[in-house]
């Protein structure tokens, strides 16, 4: 939530902090705003809604300044408005914050009395005047010392007056980057903002502050004292990270998902020898014996992957698995030990509740691992051992590349499992690895069906309501599907375990309710079948995804996706794929927002 771009250096800064935070819209799009150290003083520019109105404010502007702070907003404290947009100002000092101040309202009274005026409902705005309180001559000094009198979470930038040679960034709970190049810094929330001018990053940690000069750069941790923190170089093709003709994002991501499944199990499997193995897994490895449960934690689109894991893990390792929800976690009384592996799902690698229910299990002793896209974030960081998924960039608020590379990696961790506890077999290792080699060329069949799923989605875009059903693990790709087509249409959709129909929502089905049934070929295939059949004498629509060449189901459904045949474990794959088309297709003919859905953010890293 949120994005945050900083530049000092010797180029135009405001053509720098546009284009960066062009990049980072999908964090946040309720405002935006620049704070520019222009001809001796702060000259800020801010607007509400997304970022084009700003462009069209500065267009005429020949701004001259070489250092400044941007920022592209999704409300927490305070409504989008002009007076809440940031940056926020105190006296010669310019802010923009990401997170919240949990403190702010006694700050803000112990301000007013200092007779500081306040212009916001932000609780960013307390910040920049409480480190304009606090300077006496050093700015560093004056923001480290009132990072520590905040509670909350932040990442932020700030400029001043008085020192206009620096440019300081801070974070805690919220993910800040600096990029190094030649005679210039960058600061972004995240690498895609300025991978076109840089590969070298170095990733702040928990309470780090850094000073960026032109030339250098000087972080210190949470006791002032100064560290080196690890450079790393990005090997992202910033063309990655642009739509490549595609009309979304969204799009371009799920036709990029055969590429993306390679580049993720690239590596980790041997068909010579019928295997799976993770480089840098000593100690998950060296546990494994020990450990008698696994808990899945994660949240929205992670979650459906990680209840696919338990599928996977429970067949393949014989373990018993939780999956939970990040968010509820914590709250309640956990039994966790040193024999658990804690597993973490996030894309970004920042989730606030995820990373808060990692850190719980971890002071219970439980063995962290993550499964994440982000190399260096706070997530990967703090775990034990990390299977990096290898989707690139994703944009689209929408999750899709990411999910299936989850679900991909976390199939080969079962597999691993299975292997390092005698249970799966050399053979039927290799008979599912043969499989895992298949999927991009299913996928691809999948993606040829476009414009059979395009021409469904024209026929149904207006529906009110949908049903999404599935069984086994095809029960959280209906979760999934009916979560895209509520994020990105904004139609009402449910997905429920197919079993579960006679439980309530067959009272729903009539001759108007489109049924999306996920019927692939499967040990529960009959199930889902007689599942279908009740629909149909309620007289509801069925659209299903079936195996090609299925002709049980072809006289009772009203429109037929064929996916190719493939094992039922790896089923998900092509059936997740026709809702992504599916959802992607019915938001655009709406004429909404596909890549930025309304009150979403990319990566929610407040809680």
């Amino acid at each position: 939530m949120c994005g945050i771009v900083g530049y000092i250096g010797n180029r135009k800064a405001s053509n720098v902090l546009m284009e960066g935070l062009s990049k980072l819209e999908y964090r946040g799009y309720d405002s935006a705003g620049l704070a520019l150290l222009e001809a001796g003083s702060i000259h800020t520019e801010r607007s509400v809604g997304k970022l084009i109105n700003l462009k069209e404010q500065i267009s005429s502007r020949n701004f001259t300044a070489n250092i400044g702070i941007g920022h592209t907003r999704w409300a927490t404290h305070g409504k989008p408005s002009f007076e809440n947009a940031h940056p926020h100002c105190s006296e010669g000092l310019a802010i923009v914050h990401n997170g919240i101040i949990e403190n702010y309202l006694e700050l803000k009274t112990m301000l007013k009395e200092k007779g500081y005026i306040f212009h916001s409902e932000t609780d960013t705005e307390v910040v920049a005047h409480l480190i304009k309180s606090n300077y006496d001559g050093d700015l560093k000094d004056a923001v480290q010392h009132s990072l520590r009198q905040i509670i909350g979470s932040y990442g932020l930038a700030v400029i001043s007056m008085s020192e206009p040679d620096m440019l300081i960034i801070g974070r805690k709970d919220s993910p800040l980057v600096i990029g190094i190049g030649d005679g210039e810094m960058f600061a972004a929330s995240d690498i895609p903002a300025v991978l076109s001018y840089t590969r070298e990053f170095v990733f702040l940690e928990e309470g780090d502050l850094a000073v960026l000069k032109k030339d250098s750069f000087v972080i210190y941790d949470n006791d002032g004292k100064s560290v080196n923190r690890e450079v790393r170089m990005i090997d992202w093709n910033p063309v990655m990270a642009e739509k490549a003709g595609y009309n979304h994002f969204m799009q371009k991501e799920i036709y990029e998902q055969p590429r993306a499944i390679i580049d993720t199990i690239r590596g980790n499997y041997s068909l010579e020898n019928s295997s799976v193995s993770f480089p840098d897994f000593n100690i998950i490895k060296d546990a494994v014996k020990d450990l008698n449960r696994i808990v899945i934690v994660a949240c929205g689109t992670s979650w459906h992957a990680g209840l696919i894991a338990k599928f996977y893990i429970e067949k393949f390792a014989k373990m018993p698995v939780e999956v939970d929800i990040a968010s509820e976690f914590r709250y309640r009384s956990l039994v966790i030990d040193e024999k658990t592996l804690f597993v973490a799902i996030t894309q970004s690698g920042e989730t606030a509740d995820t990373l808060s229910a990692l850190r719980v299990a971890k002071k219970m002793g439980a063995k962290i691992m993550s499964v994440c896209n982000v190399v260096g974030s706070s997530i990967s960081r703090e775990s034990d051992s990390v299977i990096y998924t290898h989707a690139g960039p994703e944009i689209g608020v929408a999750s899709t590349k990411a999910f299936t590379t989850q679900v991909i990696s976390l199939f080969m961790f079962a597999m691993f499992l299975g292997q390092e506890r005698k249970i799966l077999s050399r053979d039927e290792c290799g008979r599912y690895l043969a499989e895992v080699v298949r999927l991009p060329e299913v996928i691809e069949n999948v993606l040829s069906k476009d414009d059979l799923i395009l021409s469904l989605a024209k026929q149904f875009k207006d529906a009110s309501d949908f049903l999404y059903l599935g069984r086994n693990v095809n029960f959280p790709v209906a979760l999934e599907g009916a979560l895209k087509l509520k994020e990105i249409s904004y139609i009402h959709a449910e997905g429920y375990a197919a079993g579960e129909m006679k439980h309530g929502p067959i009272a729903l089905i009539d001759k108007t309710l489109p049924v999306f049934v996920l019927c692939p070929k499967s040990s529960v295939y009959e199930k889902v079948a007689s599942n279908v059949e009740e629909v149909k004498t309620r007289d509801g629509i069925v659209i299903a995804v079936v195996t090609e060449g299925d002709e049980g189901l072809k006289d009772i459904c009203d429109y037929m996706i064929e996916i190719p045949d493939i094992i039922e474990e790896l089923s998900v794959f092509p059936t997740v794929v026709a809702t992504q088309l599916f959802s992607y297709h019915c938001a655009h003919l709406l004429g909404l927002d596909v890549d930025q859905p309304r009150n979403l953010a990319k990566s929610v890293t407040v809680e």
